[in-house]
């Protein structure tokens, strides 16, 4: 029987609305990512996942909390893995697009466009998708057959992660739309190979 697996990414903090780069400063939601998070709860927590796993950093942990409690599960049930951060962004961390943009434009353009490989002092993407695929994994082996796993992570991560998990090249999860906050992934195990499908990416609440 075929495991699902969901990603979801955290509520919206004052950082994100800002347009600050946040990476892994331990920031919380705000008043409207606290708003998203209890909208979404009801929905993934709905998909009846049998593992929970998330990220350390507060909004992460922010965001998970509304959907233990639609579980009826205590915070401690869920398991709080620091390979679900999101990315260290070395030297940018804490600075606003426009700040970025002033202190170098090419680099930002290549930042925005998803070369985070260009960050000084920043994690390599290879990195990240290796620590995130290690996690989902690990994840996804404490689920149940027929089960599903729910990892709350932060965006860049949860892109990286997707394309290392479908055995794309490298740069390729550049492709993909950033993820809206509480918006979410879903993979599903092929019943032959095993191996995960991409099933949807960025849903969100109506």
């Amino acid at each position: 029987m075929s495991r699902t697996l969901v990603l979801l990414r955290h509520g919206q903090t004052a950082s994100n609305r800002e347009k600050r780069i946040q990476g892994q400063l331990d920031v919380d939601l705000d008043d409207t990512g606290r708003e998203q998070a209890a909208r979404t709860a009801p929905v993934v927590a709905a998909l009846r996942p049998d593992v929970v796993w998330c990220s350390d950093l507060a909004r992460a942990r922010a965001t998970v909390a509304p959907v233990l409690r639609e579980l009826g599960r205590e915070p401690a049930w869920a398991a709080y893995d620091a390979r679900l951060r999101e990315f260290h962004l070395g030297e940018r961390q804490g600075l606003t697009h426009e700040d970025y943009r002033t202190l170098d434009a090419e680099e930002f353009a290549a930042f925005r466009a998803g070369e985070y490989d260009v960050v000084p002092g920043a994690e390599k993407a290879a990195e990240v998708g290796l620590r995130m695929s290690e996690a989902l994994g690990e994840l996804l082996r404490a689920t149940p057959e027929g089960g599903t796993a729910l990892a709350v992570s932060h965006g860049a991560a949860i892109r990286v992660a997707t394309g290392a998990l479908l055995g794309w090249p490298e740069t390729q999860f550049a492709s993909l739309q950033g993820l809206v906050n509480c918006g979410w992934v879903v993979f599903r195990e092929h019943a032959g190979d095993g191996r995960l499908r991409l099933e949807a990416y960025n849903r969100t609440v109506s």
